[in-house]
């Protein structure tokens, strides 16, 4: 938790004191530290062991100055884990530095545990959908607390919507290549509107935005919605039930090869009353919406903030991005990106990792 030479290494040399020093007034100052994987965002995560007792634990680092917030992390998981969701414990918090002590959940992510032994993919993503349906039965929370933390949960709405499709017009399409004008701009930020509508109007549900394989644990230890552990939710909005669900199945980093049948059973949960046709386009519409944002955040780090690893993950979301799209409702927004986004072959993924690309 150390750094080097010149004016970063000094910021994150002071930023490794203050770790030490919440872990200290924590009772862990004298825990082993190493570094685990991290996600696309400026959170930074440490495994600690022997602490208190030969304890283990999780620090997690959501630094103020890079942005972060480490409030709604902790609100909503207060609201989890009183509805019996496996959302890590909170051994101790500093919010206002942005630090905190986590129960260590293990290292058996879903992507893991299917790539070790894929024939339990099945049981997993059946796991996956029970918690959601459980999730999605639940009156979605206005306000969540937790650990003297308050936060209301946005609305997936339109305006969210949009800002978050817009990146891959901002940033996928230049850096592949492409030039748009301001018209095409307007035309694609219409269809996307148009594509969404019904969705953003939909406040059904909880979404915990970062639904996948990468952020879900299984713990077969536990029972019921217990067996999976969750990650990563403090972007949580109020919206469709079903982004979620393509979120599960519609992963950038990895085929799930129990799509459909996943999607049949999340839809054999739901009442008499459940519009299959409704959701089956919404869900659409939201799995394209994703995708595209995708493409934009992916090529944003890589030409901003120099991680180009993510864009191997692209040809995927492309595949997907075209599953969603041949949806009747979507075929005005279909016909735009077949006009103008480029497609993540291997010449466009190389402009976009070339600095002066």
């Amino acid at each position: 938790m150390g750094g080097g030479a010149g004016r970063r290494p000094q910021r994150v040399s002071g930023r490794a004191t203050a770790a030490r020093a919440f872990l200290a007034a924590a009772g862990w100052g004298g825990a082993q530290v190493a570094a685990m994987a991290g996600d696309a965002s400026p959170r930074r995560y440490w495994r600690l062991s022997g602490g208190p007792g030969g304890a283990g634990a999780v620090l997690m680092d959501a630094d103020p100055a890079q942005g972060e917030e480490v409030r709604p992390f902790a609100a909503m998981t207060g609201w989890l884990r009183a509805e019996g969701f496996s959302a890590p414990d909170i051994c101790a918090l500093d919010a206002e530095a942005g630090f905190a002590l986590l129960e260590d959940l293990g290292d058996a992510l879903f992507a893991r545990v299917c790539a070790r032994d894929p024939a339990l993919e099945g049981a997993l993503y059946a796991a996956a959908v029970e918690a959601l349906a459980a999730l999605h039965a639940l009156a979605p929370p206005r306000q969540v607390s937790g650990w003297g933390c308050v936060h209301a949960p946005p609305p997936y709405d339109a305006a969210m919507l949009a800002r978050e499709t817009r990146l891959a017009a901002d940033w996928w399409a230049p850096s592949a290549g492409a030039t748009l004008s301001a018209d095409a701009k307007a035309e694609f930020a219409a269809l996307a509107a148009a594509a969404t509508a019904d969705a953003a109007q939909d406040r059904r549900a909880l979404a915990l935005v970062d639904f996948h394989a990468e952020n879900l644990l299984w713990l077969p230890g536990r029972a019921g919605v217990a067996r999976v552990g969750l990650l990563d939710y403090q972007d949580a909005r109020i919206g469709s039930p079903a982004y979620d669900l393509v979120s599960l199945l519609g992963d950038a980093r990895r085929d799930v090869g129990v799509a459909a049948a996943m999607r049949a059973a999340y839809a054999a949960t739901q009442g008499p009353g459940f519009d299959a046709e409704s959701f089956a386009r919404d869900a659409a519409a939201l799995s394209a919406q994703r995708c595209l944002k995708i493409m934009g955040v992916f090529a944003r780090l890589a030409r901003r903030d120099g991680k180009p690893g993510h864009l191997a993950h692209l040809p995927r979301v492309w595949r997907v991005l075209w599953e969603d799209l041949r949806h009747p409702a979507l075929a005005p927004l279909a016909a735009w990106v077949a006009r103008w986004l480029p497609a993540p072959d291997a010449a466009a993924l190389a402009r976009v990792r070339s600095p002066g690309g």
